[in-house]
């Protein structure tokens, strides 16, 4: 059997043992199901943020963009760590404060019933949608690699992620997040320090680059200055992307306050290191194998998108393509479970439970059995949605995925970044300001367009510059209109003394009031750290095998220090939890002792 495949099938059965792991920690209730119970620690919750905004179209669409036009693309994730440090300094620990189960009840806290219901269902939608560009990015690869036909890898690698996020709720996502983070970790380092050597070093990478380093093919005298203004408007994107009350679930399964902030911290320092060095092997490829755009001619337009695998494929020793697609895997599940997990969450909690079930009293055990239905149909959803786009043959996958987040997701998300701070706002605010915003996408994409924008600035752009001011355009327009309606909501607000003025005054209360852990919650501590130990160690033994691949001795050498390094993290995690029980047992033993000798 092809190396290859052995390692896909060692990751997915590592992946099916983390779901049984934690099966049991999400079986204790529905809140534990859909956020963990608030029960976990910064390094699993950070993780799971930053891997949120890692998918399988960062080795695909992405690296395809990094291939072609340079540095450019960097652009696109540095907004990311900007986020994150903005994350840290205010909205991280406030989130975690909304002492809510799913980002729609914070909703309602703010805003009130019909917005909840109004922003359930363009949030489960939207996500399907955007999970479905994160399936068909996977697929371009899996095809390529197993030499499958697309449609069939889709369903086949739609319906594994589906199965697997299903077992074992918020607590397998989260900890299938930071293994896979692992994962994503191995496979970036060493490719991205096989590269360096082989192109001979950062300096040769930038100066031999073939069209440019910094700006790329097909540019006119004003794209310095263009890219300026794309690291800008994607630090505006992004920020207002992660800090939103849509996105609060990143920072509510944190066990308190201060470990909502700390996962924040990891994920900005995850983005920051990741940021260049995801790039590097991309960037290698334009240099090294000029052919690299023909050499999977079966992806048609998408061929550029697998200069990753090309690179796994010359560059690297044999079995790293399967560790490649392990790192596939683990960006696509650890988005599409989130969303599943989110949607499914949602879905119980804000429409079946107060609409179908008029909030009658039910057992976890129903809420969870609906919850898992939801998900099985979202995932369905999901597969139809990617195999639906990758007819769009017309369309790259850098570009589909900038059109589905700068077009459908930025009128969802400026009344929701808004609101958490400019508080004196009527509620119909919200739902009004995404119509008035989806009206905004729709003028900007059709009626006063890109071309439309440089004319009125009297410059002319080449086709690739129009296609990186159509972004930037539709990220402006979204931040002075839409963002601006918003605040001029605040003309219609009235104080009233009314019940609901007193929720949307706790909400901002809640927020500010920090969450402490309880008592109960070191004996959570040590089932985290004793689970993930193990199953990383697990993981670092299977990648020791990997050392017995007929490669050059280089190449043993490789799998060698990545198998040991995740071998020495796993057994400081176990050896942690384990002085963390004896120390309990010893707590323990100490107060019967007291009990003892004072009868």
């Amino acid at each position: 059997m092809d190396i290859n495949v052995l390692v896909m099938i060692g990751y997915f059965v590592l992946m099916i043992a983390i779901s049984y792991a934690f099966k049991k920690m999400a079986s204790g209730s529905s809140s534990h199901y859909f956020r963990g119970g608030g029960r976990m620690l910064w390094w699993m919750v950070g993780a799971t943020a930053f891997m949120i905004q890692f998918s399988a179209w960062t080795f695909t669409g992405a690296a395809g963009q990094a291939y072609r036009y340079g540095f450019n693309v960097v652009s696109v994730f540095a907004g990311n760590v900007f986020g994150y440090l903005l994350a840290w300094w205010w909205f991280a620990a406030r989130f975690r404060q909304l002492r809510v189960d799913t980002a729609t009840e914070a909703i309602n806290h703010r805003f009130g019933k019909g917005n909840e219901q109004f922003f359930t269902w363009m949030i489960i939608p939207l996500s399907i949608l955007s999970a479905g560009v994160w399936l068909n990015s996977l697929a371009v690869f899996a095809s390529a690699v197993f030499q499958h036909d697309i449609t069939l890898t889709l369903w086949v690698t739609g319906i594994v992620v589906l199965v697997i996020s299903l077992l074992s709720g918020a607590w397998g996502v989260v900890a299938s997040d930071f293994v896979q983070t692992l994962v994503v970790a191995i496979i970036s380092i060493a490719c991205a320090v096989v590269a360096l050597f082989k192109v001979g070093g950062p300096v040769k990478l930038v100066t031999e680059f073939p069209s440019g380093f910094i700006t790329g093919p097909d540019v006119g005298p004003h794209y310095i200055s263009l890219l300026v203004a794309c690291f800008l408007f994607f630090f505006i994107k992004n920020v207002q992307s992660i800090n939103n009350l849509q996105d609060s679930y990143r920072f509510l399964n944190a066990k308190d306050s201060f470990n909502a902030k700390k996962a924040a911290l990891f994920a900005l320092v995850l983005m920051l290191v990741g940021t260049i060095i995801w790039f590097i092997p991309p960037w290698a490829v334009a240099i090294l194998y000029p052919d690299a755009a023909t050499a999977h001619p079966e992806l048609g337009k998408n061929a550029t998108d697998a200069v990753y695998l090309i690179f796994a494929e010359r560059a690297m020793p044999m079995g790293t393509v399967g560790l490649l697609m392990a790192g596939l895997f683990a960006a696509t599940m650890s988005s599409m479970d989130c969303a599943l997990n989110r949607n499914s969450g949602i879905f119980v909690r804000s429409f079946w439970t107060p609409i179908v079930n008029r909030n009658s009293e039910r057992s976890d055990k129903y809420q969870l059995r609906v919850g898992q239905i939801a998900c099985v149909v979202n995932g369905v959803l999901v597969i139809l949605v990617a195999q639906y786009m990758h007819t769009m043959q017309t369309v790259s996958l850098f570009d589909l995925m900038m059109k589905v987040g700068t077009l459908m997701q930025a009128p969802i998300v400026v009344p929701l970044f808004l609101g958490v701070f400019i508080r004196k706002t009527p509620d119909w605010a919200a739902w009004v300001t995404v119509l008035f915003g989806l009206c905004v996408s729709y003028v900007v994409a059709n009626l006063f367009t890109a071309p439309d924008v440089a004319r009125l600035l009297g410059i002319t752009l080449t086709k690739r510059e129009l296609l990186d001011v159509a972004i930037m355009w539709n990220i402006f327009a979204h931040l002075v209109f839409t963002g601006g309606f918003f605040c001029l909501t605040t003309l219609f607000y009235r104080e009233k003394a009314s019940a609901r003025n007193t929720q949307r005054q706790k909400f901002f209360t809640d927020m500010d009031t920090p969450v402490y852990a309880d008592h109960e919650q070191d004996e959570f501590d040590r089932l985290q750290r004793d689970k993930i130990g193990r199953i990383s160690m697990y993981m670092g033994a299977g990648l020791l095998l990997m050392v017995l691949v007929p490669n050059p001795l280089w190449g043993r050498i490789l799998f060698l220090l990545c198998a040991l390094s995740i071998l020495l993290f796993g057994w400081i995690l176990h050896r942690s939890a384990e002085k963390g029980i004896k120390a309990a047992q010893a707590e323990k033993a100490l107060k019967r002792n007291v009990a003892t000798s004072q009868r």
